[in-house]
């Protein structure tokens, strides 16, 4: 399995965002991309997820060889690409536990039922695993949840959907120490040649828990510099400024980048 993003340009509301990323991530792989705030993270993990409101100026995104930037969200997460949130949206009146199975449902063959006294099981198992209570199952969808709650939602949806690849979207954003390990334990647990993960954050202390095998910068709505773990360390007591030294990169918010730039906007932005 593979997911690779080529060259790609993104824009939202007529400004350009990513600016030619590419990024190759296998099963069995962890990816880590930090760098710092408004830069493009977020975004590549929505156009991936294919949110309505970024548009693809030109490049392409393939799963397996297979381009999927003109499937609709539903087609891609059915395909085995999963988006767990920075911001959660709550949605009363649907259960987490209806949510769910009809996200497994719609996975399986026409004809083919889930067979529910199985999901019953992995569902409570799952919920214990993140600590969430016993009574997650009837609770409407991150409706009065907390912040961390939300989150371990979100690996708690991961781990029963089974994707291919997740973008993990600042998922430690908003956590304690306590449930900040709790979720790093459950999603190391779910590392397997199965499944690529591309962790998108801002601190070391969630790469403490969940180990990457690349670590990406992204600024300017590109990445920058790929390597090792040795760049987590040296991001935490440096921060950015001596990437952009070291690259000579200037200054820029690329989300005042005009689409009128042309098909390489990168050239006209250094």
């Amino acid at each position: 399995m593979i997911l690779e993003i080529k060259d790609l340009y993104v824009s939202v509301e007529d400004n350009i965002i990513l600016q030619g990323v590419n990024l190759t991530v296998k099963g069995g792989e962890t990816h880590a991309i930090m760098g710092p705030n408004g830069t493009g993270k977020s975004t590549l993990a929505s156009i991936c997820m294919g949110h309505p409101k970024y548009k693809i100026e030109s490049g392409d995104i393939l799963l397996d060889g297979e381009s999927i930037i003109n499937k609709t969200v539903d087609e891609r997460s059915r395909m085995g690409i999963f988006l767990a949130m920075q911001n959660p949206t709550e949605v009363p009146g649907v259960t987490n536990f209806d949510f769910v199975k009809a996200a497994l449902q719609t996975r399986m063959e026409e004809g083919k039922h889930l067979r529910v006294g199985k999901f019953i099981l992995e569902f409570e198992k799952a919920s214990e695993n993140l600590k969430m209570g016993k009574g997650l199952a009837h609770r409407f969808l991150n409706q009065g949840f907390s912040g961390g709650e939300k989150k371990r939602n979100e690996i708690l949806q991961m781990q029963l959907i089974k994707p291919k690849f997740a973008f993990l979207d600042e998922i430690d954003s908003g956590l304690d120490v306590d449930a900040l390990r709790i979720v790093g334990e459950n999603v190391t647990n779910q590392k397997s040649s199965d499944l690529g993960l591309v962790l998108i954050t801002h601190y070391q202390r969630l790469l403490d828990y969940i180990v990457p095998d690349y670590v990406h910068i992204m600024i300017n709505g590109m990445i920058v510099k790929t390597g090792g773990k040795d760049l987590i360390e040296k991001i935490d007591s440096e921060g950015y400024d001596w990437v952009k030294t070291e690259l000579g990169i200037t200054d820029f918010d690329v989300r005042k980048a005009p689409v009128s730039l042309g098909t390489c906007p990168s050239k006209s932005l250094k």
